[in-house]
């Protein structure tokens, strides 16, 4: 098969010699031909010494590396590449009949770079970050179903909001496989829930709270737990299991209010000790007082660039500062960010910038990341993006 050929400046090779999957465009000598948004070149050093294969596309991230081998890119590469991935969530023993909800491919973490696929159920959520992902969508489906065999049934593609807006793809959000009376419920560690992957943020679930979810179950008995940010409620379900005196679901939009209150529903039907509200985080901690003595700030991004890194780090200190303030003596607080760009170091004092504003003494408990169907490839440390920390605030 033949490719067209990326040549690299002088010693611009050396990242990827160290096998980081991607090539910027400052990087690159010149290109032999024109290739198309998406499509499959050959990097070459400027020694003319073959480097890797990887998708091309507009932008300062030039190429995505798929392979550092000289290797055909075709359904049996796609195939062999999602197999590894299945086998690993198989051993991480993710598929049960307590739990069918998992992230089958984290892009560069499974040497898929521009792919997601969560599985919920019978049906996977695709999105692609990338051109060359969007491109080769249908082959993907296909390598899905052939990996996945019966345990899949649909296959919905979700990439209208992901991909880079000055590819002019035009993608549209359709089911590649199935399609037909499809049930929208999942279950994850014996809880069930609506998962909106239509309509719904990403593709429909924070899968990479799972763990984390758990470890708030263990801490929420008798306790008054004010979750944050709820969306699907999924913190909620797991205090409400825990056994918590009662637990308060608070989110600005009415529809993930709606998801929660369907979602409580589904697990735990007519139990009074469920409310939620549709309200702005930092108004509800500004005014509630000092009733809960759990806490879980799970925020959306504040940061999602560089250029705005300063003020998310002031919005975690601000968000962090009010529950600090308000929570019982001996209160538990669960905190995050989920922003790619603020690093473990800069949430960390952020939250301690907080700790220090409230007065208060608090101890780190436990400190948090994404689980281990959301791999880090070890060459790639910005495909760590979640991070957590569990307080106890005397």
């Amino acid at each position: 098969m033949s490719y067209k050929k990326v040549y690299l400046n002088p010693k611009k090779e050396e990242s990827l010699k160290r096998f980081h999957p991607w090539v910027f465009s400052g990087a690159i000598h010149h290109i032999d031909g024109v290739p198309e948004e998406g499509e499959i070149v050959e990097i070459y050093d400027s020694a003319k010494k073959f480097l890797a294969l990887g998708h091309c596309q507009i932008g300062s991230i030039a190429v995505r590396i798929l392979t550092f081998d000289q290797e055909p890119v075709d359904q049996a590469f796609w195939e062999k590449r999602i197999a590894v991935a299945y086998q690993l969530r198989k051993q991480l023993q993710l598929i049960t009949n307590q739990n069918n909800t998992y992230r089958l491919i984290h892009g560069e973490g499974d040497h898929l770079p521009g792919l997601i696929v969560d599985i919920y159920g019978n049906t996977a959520v695709m999105q692609a970050h990338s051109p060359g992902m969007h491109v080769q969508r249908e082959a993907l489906a296909l390598a899905l179903k052939n990996v996945l065999g019966d345990a899949l049934e649909n296959v919905y593609y979700k990439s209208e909001g992901t991909l880079p807006f000055k590819a002019g793809l035009d993608a549209e959000n359709t089911y590649l496989i199935g399609g037909q009376n499809v049930s929208n419920v999942a279950l994850e560690n014996g809880l069930q829930f609506h998962v909106d992957w239509v309509k719904g943020q990403k593709t429909g679930f924070f899968v990479d709270q799972r763990e984390n979810r758990c470890l708030l179950e263990k801490y929420a008995k008798d306790r008054k737990v004010l979750n944050m940010f709820a969306y699907t409620g999924g913190f909620s379900c797991y205090a409400m299991r825990g056994g918590a005196q009662c637990v308060h679901s608070v989110d600005s939009s009415a529809k993930a209010i709606d998801l929660t209150d369907a979602n409580i529903a589904l697990n735990f039907p007519d139990d009074l000790r469920h409310q939620s509200f549709t309200e702005d985080a930092f108004k509800y901690l500004e005014q509630m007082g000092g009733a809960y003595d759990l806490i879980i700030l799970d925020p959306p991004a504040f940061a999602k660039h560089r250029q705005v890194l300063r003020n998310a780090l002031q919005g975690y200190r601000k968000l962090n500062a009010a529950a600090m303030a308000k929570i019982q003596a001996g209160g538990i607080l669960f905190t995050f960010s989920c922003s790619q760009v603020v690093s473990k170091e800069d949430f960390r004092l952020a939250v301690f910038s907080a700790a220090a504003q409230s007065g208060r003494r608090v101890k780190i408990l436990h400190q948090l990341t994404q689980p281990a169907d959301h791999p880090i490839n070890i060459y790639h440390p910005e495909g760590e993006y979640l991070k957590g920390l569990v307080l106890q605030v005397e």
